[in-house]
């Protein structure tokens, strides 16, 4: 049996992660941006391309399943990197063949958006799978928390760098300029995968994955009372999680009139307590100073928590100036910081309970529901706020009411993962004698 993953092989594997979102980032903000801006068209149309990408996140439970009955997820990961980067490529080339040929560019983006959709969600699912896999319980906190955050670090360096590289501003530079991170991203995925497979025995996995077709190996899953709830669970917090996205600044800025800046910053700060909330999660899994089961509890914890930050929205809309909304922000970010890496830590560990050799296909099926649930959440969140802002007086109480629900959301998704027993996990005791962490053991 091939040891488990240790500190060096989880950043690894965060490097993946990093790149998949260095290439993803390019194509949700920067092109989108161009075809706004530069290129005049509805935002819209270009809001429809990355809906395109969302939708065929539905896919993602036949890519674990193609990775299960393999028996490897490295090939995965390596052809889901490299139609995704190709296909970032395509959508740079289709944006600039907009300003010739609006229909053409626009059709050729919407095939490359479908793709970049089919590339993410099998390297992704291989991704997780891979590190439910190869990472022990007690580590997996702290895994998550690394793979979240070098995503957010490929989000910010990949948008530094390119925004330097694109000035003055050319089609002909955007495209080089996303040829660049694409080859660069597809060149660090696969030099950081390399190996971290090696030597694991999956011979009977295998043989038990292919006995079943996808549709019954589905059927299989939904079965499971866990896989059932945990895929519940996940639609309905993220649901709650993605509302707020799109209607916090403009609430800002009309209960609290601050400024475009004031509001920007505002969403720093929240992004900064996400940031805390997620390491606080890991340091204390990964040091042992949680009690076994600790998991589950803390996603049930923040997903409370949320509740309570966002019920605080609630009183600032009739609060008004004078309310400390900055430390609500705060605290809304750190505890959904606390919710999203116990969540996920809590999926790597459900993933491999249940029906053996169905990891890809639970942690597809989980994928699945956050993609969609995030894509619901954010037009829906607007969409209420709308309609509340027509049914009340007041805009601030209009925003009010959409945060009440949302914490009504996360009491719901709390009682949900309450309900979710799971294996039971490893203790996290993972400090050596001087109470430091312990050394990185063999294969990372």
């Amino acid at each position: 049996m091939t040891p488990p993953l240790g500190w060096l092989g989880i950043v690894r594997l965060g490097l993946v992660q990093a790149s998949l979102g260095a290439v993803v980032v390019l194509t949700s903000s920067t092109l989108n941006r161009v075809m706004v801006v530069e290129l005049g068209f509805a935002a819209a149309a270009a809001g429809a391309l990355v809906a395109i990408y969302h939708a065929v996140q539905i896919l993602r439970p036949r890519f674990g399943y193609g990775s299960d009955v393999t028996g490897r997820r490295t090939p995965w990961i390596i052809g889901g990197m490299a139609v995704l980067t190709a296909s970032g490529v395509l959508a740079a080339v289709a944006t600039a063949w907009m300003a010739v040929d609006p229909f053409a560019g626009m059709a050729l983006a919407a095939v490359a958006y479908f793709l970049i959709g089919v590339g993410g969600g099998a390297s992704g699912t291989a991704l997780l799978a891979l590190t439910a896999a190869r990472v022990a319980p007690e580590r997996r906190p702290a895994a998550a928390a690394i793979l979240w955050l070098m995503m957010i670090m490929g989000f910010v360096v990949t948008a530094a760098s390119a925004g330097t590289m694109l000035d003055p501003y050319s089609h002909t530079r955007l495209i080089a300029v996303v040829a660049v991170v694409a080859v660069t991203a597809f060149i660090v995925a696969v030099l950081a995968v390399q190996g971290l497979e090696k030597g694991r025995t999956v011979a009977a996995e295998v043989e038990h994955a292919r006995e079943s077709s996808f549709r019954e190996a589905l059927r299989q899953i939904w079965a499971e009372p866990d896989a059932r709830r945990f895929t519940i669970f996940v639609f309905v917090a993220m649901l709650a999680y993605s509302a707020q996205d799109l209607i916090l600044e403009p609430f800002a800025g009309l209960a609290f009139a601050m400024t475009p800046g004031e509001t920007t910053r505002l969403a720093s700060l929240q992004y900064t307590g996400v940031l805390f909330g997620m390491i606080t999660v890991a340091v204390l899994g990964s040091r042992g100073l949680a009690p076994r089961g600790w998991m589950r509890r803390w996603t049930v914890a923040g997903c409370v928590a949320s509740s309570v930050a966002l019920a605080g929205l609630v009183v600032a809309a009739w609060w008004g100036p004078g309310w400390p909304i900055r430390t609500n922000v705060f605290v809304l970010g750190f505890t959904n910081g606390v919710f999203a890496v116990a969540a996920i830590g809590s999926m790597m560990t459900l993933a491999g309970s249940g029906m053996a050799g169905r990891e890809g296909v639970r942690l597809g099926l989980w994928g699945a529901a956050q993609a969609i649930a995030s894509a619901l959440g954010g037009f829906l969140g607007t969409v209420m706020a709308d309609i509340a802002r027509l049914l009340l007086a007041s805009p601030a109480t209009a925003y009010g009411t959409v945060f009440a629900l949302e914490a009504i959301l996360f009491l719901v998704a709390a009682r949900i993962a309450f309900a979710v027993t799971g294996p039971k996990e490893a203790p996290p005791v993972d400090i050596n004698a001087r109470g430091g962490l312990a050394a990185p053991t063999a294969g990372g």
